[in-house]
């Protein structure tokens, strides 16, 4: 008996030993791969990156690591696949375009496969953000990880050799946003290294076109197993000794339930939120005060607390100034976090149709909006296109799933409201004020961009109501100068009052 028992206990203690092993083999590997990528992001990207400029060299030049969120996929016996919200899918054969394709599941039951041009499957990913404590988008580095790899052939690929592993930073294609590594010469178009040349100097200009730059993307992308068609996510942020905690996710309390299209103009046994009643938002002769709040999220991974609590923030504060509940419209993340949270008057960012004739049609209809308040929290791409959902899980940002910033100027052209205050809390606000600047289409439209020394939320959330807008940006004297038309529009309290009947 006492033989037995001196058994099982050995066995617990190899068993313990060999999962403590293990951890140490994981947390080793990552240290590697971690410490290598932040040296290469520090040291050398400004001699890779000939876009970058003067200020954010220096700035990466004093990074420390512990600013540095590490985004990691954990290996294992199946390649993985990055696919970036800008990539595209096409219905080629995987072996005329030299790709891994991912099997997806259509809404008849029958299975197709996606195949996403330019990617090539790796043993694992490696993304740093240098910048955690900011909304996407803003630029992350992404690195490729393959094993087995001889120091020969990683130096081909510029890659950094660390024990037979190779550490490729990421390129992607002039033309699309197509993620790649470099290719050793025996891999490359036409073999042995030597371009093929094409008649007429034809094959010249398509060369030209095809140039790749290191890839220094606006958020983590989707990384999935080759064969995974389910497309689960397996990039995660990582808390790492040394680096920077991650951001603290949404939580959730059950499991994911894909509900990649729940509409909310129609009433269907899916969509457990009732549909937005667009039509009812402005009532005959009654010229109210409106807000829409509109935080895409993206996906999960991305989709932090502080999104929620800012948005909460934002609301209270309208309501203080007299916004009534059923005119502040939410539009938060999913299906599913829209639920966890319980907000009143929120709906899921699923359906941009459905944000965007809400938009409109409170702008359009006349005597409808005295203030028109939009307050914007969502990823963006660096020409300022805000991204919404991913409804479909494939990573990609189909045209129902981005809202341009074209798309909302033309949604707000013509606004018969008194005023129209876009309050920007997201990156690359720049696209939108310089399209704004001069146009004749939104000369009641005022841009409030956040500040890099404070939350947006809290700022103006303490506000005390109902105070002139002008004076609350005066009394940050870093506050930017506003032009005389930006002036005029704000010399109002959020509710349309003129400041000379407000106490100073």
């Amino acid at each position: 008996m006492r033989f037995q028992s001196m058994r099982v206990s050995l066995l617990i203690f190899a068993l313990l030993l060999a999962e403590c092993r293990g951890s140490q083999i994981k947390f080793g590997r990552l240290d590697r791969w971690a410490k290598a990528g932040f040296q290469y992001l520090k040291l050398n990207l400004c001699r890779r990156v000939s876009s970058l400029s003067e200020s954010e060299c220096k700035r990466l030049s004093h990074l420390h690591q512990s600013g540095v969120a590490v985004y990691v996929s954990e290996p294992n016996s199946e390649k993985v696949l990055a696919i970036l919200p800008d990539s595209y899918s096409t219905g080629l054969l995987a072996s005329k375009q030299g790709g891994y394709a991912i099997a997806s599941v259509l809404d008849d039951g029958k299975r197709h496969q996606d195949f996403y041009l330019g990617s090539t499957a790796h043993d694992a990913v490696l993304v740093l953000d240098p910048s955690p404590g900011e909304s996407f988008g803003h630029p992350v580095v992404l690195f490729y990880i393959d094993f087995n790899v001889t120091k020969k052939k990683c130096g081909h690929r510029d890659g950094i050799f660390i024990g037979e592993e190779c550490l490729t930073l990421a390129l992607k294609s002039r033309c699309q946003n197509q993620l790649k590594r470099r290719q050793s010469r025996s891999e490359r178009p036409g073999g042995k290294g030597r371009a093929r040349r094409g008649r007429g100097g034809g094959g010249a200009r398509h060369a030209g076109g095809a140039q790749r730059r290191p890839l220094r993307d606006t958020l983590p992308p989707l990384v999935v197993g080759v064969r995974d068609g389910n497309r689960t996510q397996r990039l995660h942020c990582v808390d790492h000794p040394g680096f920077a905690p991650c951001p603290r996710l949404l939580p959730m309390s059950s499991p994911s339930a894909p509900a990649s299209s729940c509409e909310l103009n129609k009433n269907t046994r899916r969509c457990h939120q009732q549909p937005l009643a667009t039509h009812l938002s402005c009532r005959l002769y009654q010229t109210c005060d409106h807000a829409v709040l509109l935080s895409g999220g993206w996906q999960e991974q991305i989709t932090f607390l502080h999104h929620v609590q800012s948005l909460r923030l934002f609301y209270r504060m309208l309501r203080s100034n007299g916004f009534h509940k059923d005119h502040i419209k939410t539009f938060f993340a999913g299906s599913r976090q829209v639920a966890e949270e319980s907000a009143e008057g929120a709906y899921p960012a699923t359906e941009k149709e459905a944000i965007r004739n809400h938009v409109s049609h409170v702008c359009r209809k006349e005597h409808c909006a005295d203030s028109l308040v939009l307050y914007l929290n969502s990823p963006t791409r660096n020409d300022g296109t805000m991204l919404l959902w991913d409804g479909n899980y494939n990573g990609i940002a189909d045209a129902k799933e981005r809202y341009s910033v074209g798309e909302l100027l033309a949604d707000l052209a013509g606004c018969r409201a008194s005023r129209v205050l876009l309050f920007v809390d997201q990156s690359y606000s720049g696209a939108l004020a310089k399209r704004l600047k001069g146009s004749l289409k939104h000369l009641n439209v005022a841009l409030l961009v956040d500040f890099p020394w404070t939350e947006m939320a809290e700022y103006w959330g303490s506000s005390d109501p109902p105070r002139c807008l002008i004076d609350h940006l005066s009394q940050d004297p870093a506050a930017p100068r506003l032009g005389d038309s930006a002036a005029a529009l704000l010399n109002v309290t959020l509710a349309g009052a003129p400041c000379s009947a407000t106490p100073r």
